[in-house]
């Protein structure tokens, strides 16, 4: 797209060498699709486009053309500031074939493509704090084992929430309890966070377990369930918690995992157009001293302060409200998106390429756990993106339970990964930073050849040997 929009834009400003100017709208889907030739590029960019105008209504295809190639140019700043106009419907489609399963969603959300999922964190909680919806002492929920920011970011200064954590167990395959569901319908809890399907546990939301949020939010009407799912699209027949609980849930979502592209920086936030944090909002501003507060504050880039939505102020304030006007992620990065989205929402390479990286994983995860010797667990909902390991049972299982209480007793926990790097130059995570139990370690099923992780399992049964040996004698 880019290369294209060079040779349209050099078409209308032809002064000096090597300068270029505008891009022309009229026209320009035809003389796009006319320049495209047999390459593979080419190919590629032609099926893009027949996806997206499969998928949208596109009533005006040389503005559509007009987005995607003025966009690769990066020309101008992002406008709207909050998603390009296609982009957003672009993204909608591809969150509806891949999070929102059977609930027809994509017409009712707004998005905010952001820089990765991590900006996409950082701005949602400071939104929730700005916008008066959270306050320091309130009490949060966070799904655990759990991605680290959701635990390490609610309890620094400017927020000071108090954390509570509902830990899943192996025993009952990483999902939550009854008990664990009936916690979050104290009205007190203001805030549930997730990772679905969870980091580092790699385990997906069983569609029985989807359906208790309902019940919760019928106790708990105010609840804001922030849900990362990033890893979605590894999990077959995946639905997320926003599929449920659209209008309580804030969904993130990132395409570095899929596409391999952390370095792009390609993440977005989701919300439905009618949602309990705008509902927050309006009440809160009944308060005399809240609404004079956010009258000053957006007065600068709204006329009507109190009627922007909680997803346009955090474009606002992404930008300390003063640079709102360029605010927005940078249009190629966004058109980058488009072209991952209608990749995927080709029919049907897209499905295709998602089964490959699906398989992908798993053939890796089964030669490691094979390896071990210890049963690969094989439930849909297991994404096979991250595996946890408890080296005391892979102890119990190689060398009996006696051994690995020895272990237990006489080493400190990190001692494994330690000497597991120094000694066999293999790098595994202690997962105790995740908020899994001591002795767990988090392996990424993500980038290596599946011959390494038959090595990354041998080198670990190595060092459970030596252990052994010294414990013998």
């Amino acid at each position: 797209m880019l290369e294209l929009g060079v040779v349209e834009a050099e078409q209308t400003f032809n002064e000096d060498a090597g300068m270029a100017g505008n891009v022309r709208q009229e026209g320009l889907y035809q003389r796009v699709m006319n320049a495209l030739g047999d390459s593979r590029r080419d190919e590629f960019l032609r099926n893009a486009i027949q996806a997206a105008v499969n998928h949208l209504d596109i009533q005006d295809r040389d503005a559509f053309m007009y987005e995607l190639v003025d966009g690769a140019l990066g020309d101008h700043y992002p406008y709207p500031p909050r998603c390009l106009s296609y982009t957003e419907k672009i993204l909608a489609q591809y969150l509806q074939k891949n999070c929102f399963k059977d609930q027809q969603l994509a017409d009712d959300v707004d998005i905010f493509p952001t820089e990765g999922g991590t900006a996409a964190m950082v701005y949602i909680f400071q939104e929730l704090h700005s916008a008066h919806i959270l306050y320091p002492g309130d009490t949060v929920v966070v799904n655990s084992s759990i991605f680290t920011p959701y635990l390490q970011i609610p309890v620094l200064s400017e927020y000071d929430f108090h954390v509570k954590t509902v830990t899943t167990r192996r025993s009952n395959n990483w999902q939550m309890t009854d008990e664990q569901f009936e916690e979050l319908k104290d009205p007190k809890v203001k805030a549930f966070f997730a990772v679905n399907p969870t980091n580092p546990t790699a385990r997906a939301i069983t569609p029985e377990n989807l359906q208790k949020f309902k019940e919760v939010l019928k106790v708990n009407t105010n609840l804001i369930i922030i849900t990362d799912d990033v890893y979605g699209t590894f999990s077959p027949d995946y639905q997320s918690i926003f599929a449920v609980a659209p209008h309580n849930t804030i969904l993130v979502y990132s395409f570095s995992k899929l596409y391999g592209a952390t370095g792009e920086r390609l993440g977005l936030i989701c919300m439905h157009k009618k949602n309990v944090c705008d509902r927050l909002i309006y009440e809160n501003l009944l308060n005399s001293h809240l609404n004079e507060l956010d009258e000053e504050r957006y007065s600068i880039v709204a006329t009507d302060p109190h009627k922007m939505k909680f997803i346009d102020r955090m474009v606002a304030d992404s930008r300390a409200i003063g640079l709102y006007h360029t605010a927005g992620l940078s249009s190629p990065q966004q058109i980058m998106m488009d072209m991952f989205s209608l990749s995927n929402l080709r029919e049907p390479a897209g499905d295709e390429y998602v089964a490959t990286s699906r398989q992908t994983v798993t053939n890796r995860y089964n030669e490691f756990w094979n390896t071990l010797g210890l049963t690969a667990d094989q439930t849909l909902e297991n994404t096979h993106y991250y595996t946890l390991v408890d080296i005391y049972r892979l102890m119990s299982e190689r060398h009996g339970k006696e051994f690995a209480e020895y272990y237990q007793d006489h080493y400190n926990y990190l001692d494994f990964t330690y000497r597991l790097a120094v000694e066999f130059g293999t790098v595994i995570m202690d997962a105790t930073a995740f908020g899994a139990e001591k002795g767990n370690v988090r392996v990424s099923l993500a980038n290596l050849t599946t011959a390494d992780y038959h090595r990354i399992a041998q080198d670990m049964l190595d060092l459970v040997d030596e252990y052994y040996e010294k414990y013998q004698y």
